[in-house]
């Protein structure tokens, strides 16, 4: 039986909800399998029970939230393939394809919307180097797909610097979604407090220019008017 299979319902769901709680709260590091059963109502032999693990369970929270977001991705990259027939898919185009997903999920988990982006932050922030397999596997595809996306949109730029450039922006948009209050404390509230819809159409604007820099303008003026993509995110 797969370990981070998480039913819809009973105790195992229960340690989830506690601990995706707790990690989206504190971290995963400073969180203890006794913080969470206790949130949860349940002895501490439970996590070994159903997870084998506190990393099983910590495996458990990625996979339930990260699998549905890569899968979304690579459902929506292959219908933008089919629609364009063959030819470059715009460049708006393809990062609301890797960028909405997020927003899907929010509006789907029970959490806030300030805690879901906490918590996926902090799981490519704090855990990405403990990623389960299977999500592992399912990044090597969505990354090989959107690459290739990416070289036909971006065909003056060479593979290792669309490589790097996507790497930028995932970073971007991982920061970008654990440090918020970081960036309101310091900021003593002057950055507002933005729904995930704004933030989200916000970074895809700044991305958008950080994948296009030091591209012929002239080009990209043609092929906006072509192609007359979104300039922003509708969520």
């Amino acid at each position: 039986m797969d370990r981070t299979i998480v039913p819809e319902s009973g105790a195992k769901l229960r340690l989830v909800e506690a601990a995706e709680e707790l990690f989206a709260e504190r971290g995963f590091e400073a969180v203890s399998v006794r913080d969470i059963t206790k949130r949860a109502g349940m002895n501490i032999a439970s996590v070994n029970y159903h997870f084998g693990s506190r990393d099983g369970l910590v495996a458990g929270v990625m996979t339930r939230y990260i699998t549905p977001i890569n899968e979304e991705r690579l459902a929506r990259i292959e219908a933008l393939e089919r629609r364009f027939s063959g030819k470059p898919v715009p460049l708006e185009e393809i990062l609301d394809a890797f960028i909405r997903p997020l927003a899907t999920q929010v509006r789907k988990s029970e959490m806030s919307e300030r805690l879901f982006l906490k918590l996926v932050g902090r799981m490519f922030g704090e855990q990405a180097a403990a990623m389960p397999p299977v999500v592992v596997e399912q990044f090597k595809v969505v990354v090989t797909r959107f690459l290739k996306a990416l070289s036909k949109a971006l065909p003056d730029l060479a593979s290792d610097e669309i490589l790097w450039r996507m790497h930028f922006v995932i970073g971007g948009l991982v920061h970008a979604m654990a440090q918020d209050e970081v960036l309101q404390r310091i900021t003593q509230g002057a950055s507002g407090n933005p729904t995930v819809e704004a933030t989200l159409s916000r970074f895809s604007r700044f991305a958008i220019a950080g994948l296009r820099n030091g591209l012929n303008e002239e080009a990209e003026l043609v092929e906006e008017a072509e192609d007359s993509p979104q300039a922003t995110f509708n969520f």
